[in-house]
């Protein structure tokens, strides 16, 4: 076990070896205030209240993997805000980045999928960036990085945005 004190030491020299990027800083704060947002669900929506909690709890569990995901990708300072730009490509490209803020295009139903959005586009960025990282003569690089997805976050948050 690493004593925290040389953890943070390595943690901050691993981190002073990048030139700053404010502008990755604005989209990580973007996508975190706008995965805080409350989804807005209507009761008047759902028959009984067991529809309307159990939906209640697939949205906070998207916020807990949208911490997650956010958390991993600020801990990575080589993903840049250009690796998070291309990533806005994931769910459709209906969650964009216009270089000031966040514009999210609703297919459904907004309290349902606007923290999938995000989910998708931090999972798109680090799906990238490992896959530059693959050590070479890599056969299947999609095995490693599923496997190396299941080894970052368990096996829940792996299977449903690294598949």
């Amino acid at each position: 076990m690493i004593h925290p004190q040389f953890a943070a030491e390595t943690a901050a020299a691993r981190f002073a070896a990048y030139p700053a990027d404010p502008e990755r800083d604005r989209i990580l704060q973007a996508l975190e205030s706008f995965a805080r947002q409350r989804p807005g669900l209507e009761y008047g929506n759902y028959g009984d209240p067991v529809t309307y909690r159990a939906e209640s709890r697939a949205i906070t569990r998207d916020l807990h993997h949208v911490y997650t995901l956010l958390r991993r990708v600020q801990l990575s300072p080589s993903i840049t805000s250009a690796n998070l730009k291309e990533a806005f490509r994931a769910f459709s490209g209906r969650l964009s980045w216009d270089g000031s803020k966040l514009d999210y295009c609703t297919g459904s139903y907004y309290p349902t999928e606007f923290r999938r959005a995000v989910c998708a586009v931090l999972a798109s960025a680090l799906w990238a960036y490992w896959r530059d990282n693959v050590p070479e003569g890599m056969q299947l690089p999609v095995d490693f990085l599923r496997a190396k997805a299941r080894r970052e976050f368990g096996r829940v948050i792996a299977g449903r945005w690294f598949n």
